[in-house]
């Protein structure tokens, strides 16, 4: 930009010192009084070499003309390349070498799990918390035989869930040289192939709001950078490994807990009614169970 600015000066600078020259040129030619173009007359002289000034000063800044095009021609074409450039990031690929429409289909994969993995999620904490509740009324039942009964039913009704499989779907754990990336698509792929009780039958009223939001997203993501998007998808590939760990950890007390409660079936009743309370206890007290125990529910 500097070059063709000074390019636009120096044009400038000539223009102003032809008209200077003709006005010296004129005046000098007005002095002698005679026909200025008279065979062999001073004016006619004098015209000769303003003519000659003038088409020297011409052909320079025809020069200048000619660069200033190249400049101008020149900074197009950088313009028009760092354009190009530009848009072959937005539109081409990431620094993960996936492709724009590769880390939307990600980003859409990430966003359903997640959907699903919350359900998942909130099922096994809220039989948990239900069970600690359901606890600690029965401390006011003082018959024995009573609360034992009590005791049984709401184990039950947790352990039940182990027999449910799309309520509790089945989580692999993490190698130990598995990145979170690849655990969490792994873990994706595995609920994907899951499929929650009465998932396929969908009204038709259901089926249109689905596709709407999906166009939304989906406009949304399209008007983004492909490095925006895959920001997104590093954003909600950390917040599900974090969910992913806590649901884990979830499944592992309600498994436990059924495993020792048909364990306790061969033992009678008195000394059940302990190991029953203890299993309650137990989980009351794990920290898989306190992380979550407090959080609010949206």
């Amino acid at each position: 930009m500097r070059i063709v600015a000074s390019n636009s000066v120096a044009i400038q600078r000539g223009i102003g010192e032809i008209g200077v020259m003709w006005t010296v040129r004129l005046n000098t030619v007005r002095s002698y009084s005679v026909n200025p173009f008279s065979y062999g007359s001073p004016a006619r002289q004098w015209n000769t070499i303003i003519l000659s000034s003038i088409i020297e000063l011409l052909s320079k800044n025809l020069q200048q003309l000619k660069i200033m095009k190249k400049t101008t021609n020149l900074v197009g074409k950088f313009t028009q390349s760092v354009r190009r450039i530009v848009q072959d990031v937005k539109d081409e690929g990431a620094s993960s070498g996936q492709t724009k429409e590769e880390v939307i289909e990600t980003n859409e994969r990430l966003r359903a799990v997640r959907i699903r993995l919350d359900e998942n999620y909130d099922t096994a904490k809220k039989a948990l918390i239900t069970l600690m509740a359901r606890y600690s009324e029965s401390k006011s039942q003082r018959n024995v035989f009573t609360r034992y009964a009590l005791l049984k039913a709401m184990i039950k009704d947790v352990i039940r869930l182990e027999t449910q499989y799309w309520s509790l779907v089945e989580i692999p754990k993490q190698e130990k040289a598995e990145t979170v990336p690849a655990f969490v698509l792994r873990a994706c792929a595995i609920m994907e192939r899951t499929q929650k009780s009465g998932e396929g039958v969908k009204t038709s009223a259901k089926l249109a709001e689905e596709a709407a939001d999906k166009r939304e997203r989906l406009e949304r993501l399209n008007d983004m950078t492909t490095s925006q998007i895959e920001a997104e998808n590093t954003q909600m590939t950390n917040d599900l490994y974090r969910l992913l760990k806590k649901y884990t950890g979830l499944r592992n007390l309600i498994r436990e807990l059924k495993k020792d409660y048909v364990s306790s079936k061969v033992y009678p009743m008195v000394p059940r009614y302990t190991m029953l309370k203890d299993m309650i206890k137990d989980i009351m007290h794990d920290p898989d169970y306190m992380e979550v125990c407090h959080e609010v529910d949206p």
